[in-house]
């Protein structure tokens, strides 16, 4: 559909979707999007006015262009609707945005599925091709967006027409629809010139033994990406929660499903109640990964786009890994679940993975860190405390992209008594807090830091040995410290880090 008319602005809402027919009274009611069958161009005004005067916010026409100045007057949104475009098909995409719309605007803190739209615009990004969801119907739900490179096939899906018959039939007889149909395999279809129509692969969204519906993706002029298999089968997993919020109004066990990762690290609940919604065994191992963007100089706005595009990107990786794990978004982070770990080891290879594909596809600079693997799901809050403790100890060393407790081991536990220090002034010394963050301290924690090694410790200063053996005798006669007594030296050399 394309805006002609649009007299309250874009921010106008729309709360349903409604099918009309000019020789009856419009059914419409405030937040409508009437869809307007049955009459085309000026035959359609007095629908348009009666729509408008009923407090539909917008309707949708075929051969609108006439209708411009009507809309305008009358105070109502006009969409111009494609010739070529059924109106079943129109029907189902708009109810789709509408209903996964009313779903989400009020999700608590949880895991972020965005829409089925956002879905196919990530998993286009991982795979490299054009993305198309589908019904059992083989009614398009959504797509991603795509330039010159649409061959006829995905043209016609999208316009809700069906594919070329012949293809469709050596479709059928490849077995393709089966295969789809028995589980999640991911399936390879050459592309077939003679008909137009470029090479695809596809897998099957399944809720159990149920298909859904099937994701498809397009190569364009470009080979498919090397993990396009294993981000398709990511992306199926995660639109069979979408498919399924579809097929049940009734969304609030969805909802919970999404926010159960949220309370569970937040101690709100407990790991049995997780363990039921997601089909895990709460006695098997599992861990508790966090990833953080390093976007400091952005915007916040451009901060939340990239936050929301990692949360897609990081869901599809971990939807592939496990099929249970949960992803959610909390205090700016993104923590991922990982449950019945079954090759603790992979849980390092998968962070890297999800990582280099956040980084590559966002152009940002991005962390994560690894929590222990845990007994079961009721010990995962303490994953998730050591996985942000070893964040928090990273956070400065943007070499590092990935690391877990064993590789910054001394760094937390210094960090953690620097920040006991902070938080107890009680327990530091005042005369020293004197020298903290001054001229002096600086000097004096380089030559602490140096082992007593003036040349060294002055380099690093980039001051001349005598002013840095100067700085530090000025240094302890100010915090009355004896250098000689190695507590001193010790308990002086915390201190004097609380800056940094």
């Amino acid at each position: 559909m394309e805006v002609l008319a649009a007299p309250r602005g874009l921010d106008a809402e729309i709360l349903d979707v409604v099918i009309t027919d000019p020789e009856d009274v419009p059914d419409t009611r405030p937040g409508d999007l009437a869809l307007l069958i049955g009459a085309r161009g000026r035959a359609a005004a007095p629908a348009v006015r009666e729509a408008a005067r009923r407090g539909a916010t917008a309707v949708a026409v075929k051969e609108a262009e006439p209708l411009r100045e009507v809309a305008v007057t009358a105070g109502i949104t006009l969409l111009a609707v494609r010739p070529e475009v059924r109106w079943e098909h129109l029907e189902s995409l708009a109810r789709n945005v509408v209903a996964t719309a009313r779903g989400s605007a009020d999700l608590e803190a949880g895991e972020s599925l965005g829409d089925l739209f956002s879905l196919a615009q990530t998993i286009a990004a991982l795979t490299g091709g054009s993305i198309s969801i589908e019904d059992m119907a083989s009614r398009v739900l959504a797509y991603s967006r795509a330039g010159d490179e649409v061959d006829e096939l995905r043209r016609l899906s999208i316009l809700g027409r069906e594919g070329p018959e012949p293809y469709l039939a050596l479709l059928r007889e490849w077995g393709v629809y089966e295969r789809l149909r028995s589980g999640e395999e991911v399936v390879h279809i050459d592309e077939r010139p003679e008909l137009g129509i470029r090479r695809r692969i596809a897998v099957g969204v399944h809720a159990g033994s149920r298909q859904l519906g099937t994701v498809w993706v397009q190569e364009g002029s470009q080979p498919l990406t090397e993990h396009a298999d294993r981000a398709l089968l990511g992306a199926a997993r995660l639109a069979a929660l979408h498919l399924v919020r579809r097929r049940d109004s009734a969304s609030a066990g969805l909802r919970l499903r999404e926010n159960l990762l949220a309370g569970m690290l937040d101690g709100r609940i407990a790991a049995s109640a997780v363990a039921g919604q997601i089909g895990a065994d709460p006695a098997k191992p599992a861990a508790v990964v966090v990833f953080a963007l390093r976007a400091a100089d952005r915007s916040r706005s451009e901060l939340e786009l990239h936050r929301e595009e990692m949360i897609g990107i990081i869901s599809v990786h971990a939807a592939a890994y496990r099929r249970s794990a949960l992803a959610t978004a909390l205090g700016g982070r993104v923590y991922v679940l990982l449950p019945e770990l079954t090759d603790p080891a992979s849980v390092l290879a998968l962070t890297r993975e999800a990582l280099a594909a956040t980084r590559r596809h966002l152009g940002v600079p991005a962390q994560a860190a690894v929590g222990s693997v845990v007994a079961g799901l009721d010990e995962v809050a303490a994953s998730r405390q050591e996985a942000d403790r070893v964040l928090a100890a990273i956070a400065d060393q943007p070499e590092v992209d990935v690391a877990a407790l064993a590789d910054v081991r001394t760094r937390v536990l210094i960090g953690e008594t620097l920040a006991l220090l902070a938080e107890h002034p009680r327990i530091r010394d005042p005369q020293l807090a004197a020298l903290v963050g001054t001229e002096l301290g600086r000097s004096l924690l380089a030559y602490l830091e140096a082992f007593g090694d003036v040349r060294a410790a002055a380099h690093r200063l980039h001051v001349h040995p005598n002013t840095l053996r100067y700085r530090v005798r000025r240094a302890c006669e100010l915090g009355d410290l004896e250098l000689d007594d190695p507590d001193q030296r010790l308990f002086a050399q915390l201190q004097l880090r609380l800056e940094h």
